[in-house]
């Protein structure tokens, strides 16, 4: 494989080896859940991941989880016109729906679709978030391709602690949560609501007449998004080796966008998380997880009512975690899923049920690691599928760690690809994938690097078959590229930096054979650059993508871009702190999706209120 991009990048990591370059933040003892169902260090995980944790979320300012994960390692994301608007995640370049989120180990998303609602996720309702980069349905099972994105709900430690934010910015922006929780030794609780209102921009610049005119409406207005969200969780110890918690989060979304048919939604996703574990002593621990997500989607227009689906996921997890001596874990676990669907939309199957049956080794010798999975899921619909992954490491002395990992993945067919009326094809197989990641680290006192290049095969791709004029396994994907990212403190500076270059090329038989994947720019670059002053802080993000095309024919292009925003905070007191901000600050043109908008420069500024302990 050859990355020409990745060249100049690599040799000046390797010539300047005090740079630091880094997914994470400078903190080398953060703990990644995501990439092994189990607590390591993220310094340790064979798999690419990086942890965003709720300093940086607030410190960054961000307002959408669109604003804060864009530029980031491995992914591409795609807008339709500003806050609220359909937001799609590629990761690594594949699929936004070969992409698994959780939310507090609960997956999401329309079963119909095949994609979470990344839009009306809140992010003053997150903690942290991880980022898993490369398949890992060995681990979860279906549509873990491009890799795992996990959120996690807010959290409290320590005493009583309440918290309340107000914000206010450009296009009539209104915000303000309002939170309080503790936590202790027997137990902890926490509540939190958030509601965010914006007039929005002008989401669509298309036209009612020909062919391919974008949205196919003539509405030159503002297209306003409203959220209002709440979330709930408690936990205690029963006992010395027992602990109960559970959690429920929901977010509501009231949406205008512009459309021939419909524009205007109403949305709500909902998760439900209950869990028990049972800890006997430190080399055993049994977990018991109950789960539901929600997802629903109700869409008007002129007339009133048009039509709605929602997707109801209930889950239930055993996972059981074993010391078998020093350096030598074994994991082992069963998952059941099942998906049920309803709406105006009558499909000739409705539910589904889907068993996994997993277990995960990991081990230590001497400098050297050792990974290795598997995993089977009996799904009702397509029958049994088998995947793997295999991982090594050798830590070095210095710092510097090599790694290798190769996995397999799968994306199980969506209810519109299967049963849509007239259009699904019940007879349709998973999506498969090969990937094979190579990875360099280093690390220091206080700065980290680190370099992956990856190839990952996609087989029978579902896409339109034109032979049988439903949809079809018969594509072929090949997604190539690497990441290389920075972290470090210099002078009183943070800096982080990431870049990633990805080649999603099309590999099917047929007119666009070779051509570049749609909505995927093939390098995109993040630089976060912050200081604090004594009771000031100031930072800097410069967001940056290449060009993208918007069709399959690789005919339409989409332009590239570069952003600076600014942000600064002031504590006016040690319980109250201002902040202020502004995003795109040369006023860029640009977009995500062609025909579709993305705002200029705005302004905004927030005043969040919580007393030290």
């Amino acid at each position: 494989m050859t990355f020409r991009p990745l060249t100049a990048a690599v040799a000046l990591a390797l010539a300047l080896p005090s740079a630091a370059f880094a997914d994470e933040a400078t903190d080398l003892d953060e703990v990644l859940v995501t990439a092994t169902r189990t607590q390591i260090a993220l310094r340790d995980s064979l798999s690419p991941a990086q942890v965003i944790g709720r300093a940086e979320i607030e410190r960054s300012q961000a307002t959408s989880l669109q604003q804060l994960l864009a530029g980031r390692a491995g992914i591409n994301l795609t807008n339709t016109g500003g806050l609220g608007k359909q937001t799609s995640l590629f990761l690594r370049g594949a699929g936004s729906n070969q992409l698994l989120v959780l939310i507090d180990g609960v997956r999401i998303g329309s079963a119909t679709a095949g994609l979470p609602a990344l839009q009306d996720l809140p992010v003053e309702q997150i903690e942290r978030i991880e980022i898993v980069r490369g398949p890992h349905s060995s681990l979860y099972g279906a549509d873990a391709i491009g890799g795992v994105i996990q959120i996690f709900t807010r959290r409290d430690r320590g005493g009583l602690q309440p918290r309340a934010m107000v914000g206010i910015g450009s296009n009539r922006l209104r915000e303000a949560s309002a939170g309080i929780g503790s936590g202790g030794e027997r137990g902890w609780f926490g509540a939190d609501v958030a509601f965010l209102r914006t007039d929005g921009i002008n989401a669509c610049d298309g036209t009612a007449e020909g062919w391919g005119a974008g949205c196919f409406a003539d509405e030159p207005d503002r297209d306003g998004y409203r959220n209002r969200s709440a979330n709930l969780r408690a936990g205690t110890r029963l006992a010395e080796a027992w602990t109960l918690e559970g959690s429920a989060l929901r977010a509501e979304g009231y949406n205008h966008y512009d459309g021939s048919w419909a524009n205007y939604s109403e949305t709500v996703q909902q998760v439900f998380s209950g869990k028990l574990r049972f800890a006997p002593s430190a080399r055993t621990a049994l977990l018991a997880t109950v789960g539901r997500s929600y997802d629903e989607s109700d869409d008007y227009g002129a007339s009133g009512f048009v039509g709605g689906l929602a997707t109801r996921r209930d889950q239930a997890t055993l996972q059981g975690d074993f010391v078998l001596r020093e350096g030598h874990r074994l994991t082992a676990g069963l998952d059941w899923l099942d998906d049920h669907i309803t709406g105006t939309t009558a499909y000739d199957v409705d539910s589904r049920e889907n068993t996994g049956v997993f277990a995960e080794y990991q081990g230590r010798f001497g400098a050297q690691q050792l990974q290795a999975g598997l995993r089977n899921d009996d799904n009702e619909q397509f029958g049994s599928h088998t995947t793997g992954n295999l991982g090594w490491g050798w830590h070095f002395d210095g710092g510097l760690r090599l790694s290798a990992r190769y996995s397999t993945g799968f994306r199980a067919p969506s209810f519109n690809d299967l049963y849509y009326p007239f259009f699904g094809n019940p007879d349709l197989r998973p999506e498969e994938s090969e990937n094979l990641n190579l990875g360099l680290a280093g690390e220091g006192d206080g700065w980290r690097w680190t370099l992956d290049v990856f190839e990952n095969r996609v087989d029978d791709l579902i896409s339109f078959d034109s032979t049988t004029w439903l949809p079809g396994n018969v594509d072929r994907a090949r997604l190539r590229g690497g990441e290389l990212t920075v972290a470090t403190a210099f002078a009183g500076w943070d800096l982080a930096a990431q870049y990633s270059h990805v080649d999603p090329r099309n590999r099917s038989e047929g007119a666009n054979r070779g051509n570049l994947l749609p909505r995927r720019a093939r390098d995109t670059g993040r630089i976060d650059l912050d200081r604090g002053f004594g009771a000031f802080a100031f930072g800097a993000t410069v967001n940056a993508a290449g060009s993208r095309f918007d069709d399959a024919a690789n005919l339409v292009r989409v332009g590239g871009y570069a952003t600076l925003d600014l942000r600064v905070e002031y504590a006016l007191h040690p319980d109250w702190t201002v902040q202020a901000r502004v995003t795109n600050l040369f006023d860029r043109d640009y977009q995500l999706v062609d025909w579709y908008n993305q705002p200029g420069r705005e302004y905004g500024l927030n005043l969040r209120w919580q007393p030290r302990r």
